[in-house]
């Protein structure tokens, strides 16, 4: 399921950010992790693509000679320190709706695609009608579907439950995690490796207790490219959905970003100490790669702002109070070699 709080990001980042003429290194072009949701079910246009438009997307990665690689391959390129592919593309499916056998796989089927589906257990154990059988989920993985997890009561886990102090919330997490793990590994006979947050919600604690049970790799729905400098324990993915993020042009526009790979965020990713952060920023990797005067900063209540740069730390002030639960925060830029927009993201989640 969703949690996308930034609908108008991506047109507002092309607009406030010129194309400039290059000159230096720039970063690699990395690989774009797609998620998808539901095939070709009208009555949820926010999480749907229509099949037509998902047969048109696979056709765009053959005929414009995008790789198709699995996850696991890009995991183990990452956990190895090893280049990862030029022009590549991991397409990942949340949650395990009934519309992934009937109308995604025969797609994907058709291309040869590998693909990752992310099962939301309680649902599939309780056979919901809008998701996927054990044995539908079987017969796909028989055929080399790879299925992964989502947690098993797909709970807002950023958030502690009413009540709860924090030993408590620890051990609701932890039982969450551990019932996932308990169902897939019965129905499928292996331990998944891969864990999808539910809703793309986190705070330290949530990852913490996610990394407790070993995941090679965590996976969120921060949008943005991965690259070598990627920490396979946070890997984004660029949401393809609805009527505006399911277009070909914005299609095309994710598959041109790259990552913009950065030393700490400010504030850090997760729980807010306070809720009027005194500066938003990132101190760069690579501040030399990037046009001067193309780097900005994206938050959720305050919009893209021009980022003051210092050495290699790129920031706004700020004096307002957040008032929404979740933020996201980003940080832009122009690459001088390619002109392309490197994009990195966090999530901040408020008091």
């Amino acid at each position: 399921m969703r949690t996308f709080l930034l609908p108008l990001i991506i047109p507002a980042l092309l607009l406030v950010f010129s194309l400039s003429a290059v000159t230096a290194a720039a970063a690699e072009t990395g690989v774009t992790v797609l998620i998808y949701h539901r095939f070709g079910e009208e009555k949820y246009p926010t999480t749907n693509v229509a099949v037509d438009r998902f047969r048109e997307q696979m056709t765009f990665l053959r005929e414009n000679g995008y790789k198709v690689i699995s996850l696991e391959s890009l995991v183990h390129d990452l956990q190895g320190s090893r280049k990862i592919p030029e022009k590549a593309v991991v397409i990942t499916i949340d949650d395990g709706y009934r519309s992934v056998y009937e109308n995604a796989w025969p797609v994907l089927r058709d291309f040869h695609y590998p693909f990752t589906v992310f099962l939301y257990a309680k649902a599939t154990e309780n056979r919901h009608s809008n998701y996927m059988t054990w044995e539908q989920v079987r017969e796909m993985k028989n055929a080399g579907v790879d299925f992964q997890n989502h947690g098993f009561a797909h709970e807002h886990m950023a958030f502690i439950p009413p009540g709860m102090d924090m030993h408590d919330y620890r051990a609701w997490i932890r039982a969450d995690l551990a019932a996932s793990i308990k169902i897939l590994s019965e129905e499928l006979d292996e331990r998944p490796r891969f864990f999808a947050v539910p809703y793309g919600e986190y705070n330290e604690i949530v990852l913490d207790e996610i990394r407790s049970f070993g995941y090679e790799a965590i996976i969120l729905q921060d949008p943005g490219s991965v690259s070598s400098d990627t920490d396979p324990l946070a890997i984004p993915r660029e949401p393809i959905l609805g009527n505006e993020w399911s277009t070909m042009e914005h299609f095309r526009e994710v598959l041109e970003r790259v990552d913009l790979p950065i030393r700490r965020e400010v504030p850090s990713a997760g729980q807010l100490p306070e809720n009027t952060p005194k500066r938003f920023g990132a101190h760069l990797l690579y501040p030399e790669s990037y046009v001067p005067g193309t780097i900005g900063i994206y938050v959720t209540e305050l919009g893209w702002q021009q980022a003051t740069v210092e050495d290699d730390f790129a920031s706004i002030t700020n004096s307002n109070t957040l008032k929404r639960r979740i933020n996201r925060v980003a940080v832009s830029a122009r690459e001088k070699e390619t002109g392309k927009t490197a994009i990195r993201f966090w999530m901040l989640v408020g008091q």
